[in-house]
């Protein structure tokens, strides 16, 4: 499954913070990370999909589950690494084409 559009930063973020509402009730919050674990890994996949789905995936659920991890803003710091990455592939066929 390959993406061919940079996930929302909107959606990224939000997922993000609802990995980090876990923070806000103490023993609850680790509790429910077992639950939002699988979930959000597989969110993280079909959003990014490819080999950064998933190896990203597999990362958002080791981080979701191990205490005191969730701070990561994994959606976020994977959706500026596909954007630049797009941006510096995009520059590089500019280049070719103008024969650079």
């Amino acid at each position: 499954m390959e993406r061919k559009t940079t996930p929302s930063l909107t959606m990224c973020l939000l997922m993000d913070l609802i990995g980090l509402a876990s923070y806000a009730v103490p023993l609850l919050g680790e509790v429910s990370d077992v639950i939002w674990a699988p979930i959000s890994a597989i969110i993280f996949y079909r959003m990014f999909g490819g080999p950064l789905g998933a190896f990203g995936g597999v990362f958002n659920l080791i981080e979701e589950l191990f205490p005191g991890l969730d701070f990561i803003p994994t959606f976020t710091i994977s959706r500026f690494v596909v954007y630049i990455t797009q941006q510096w592939t995009a520059n590089q066929k500019k280049r070719v084409v103008n024969g650079q």
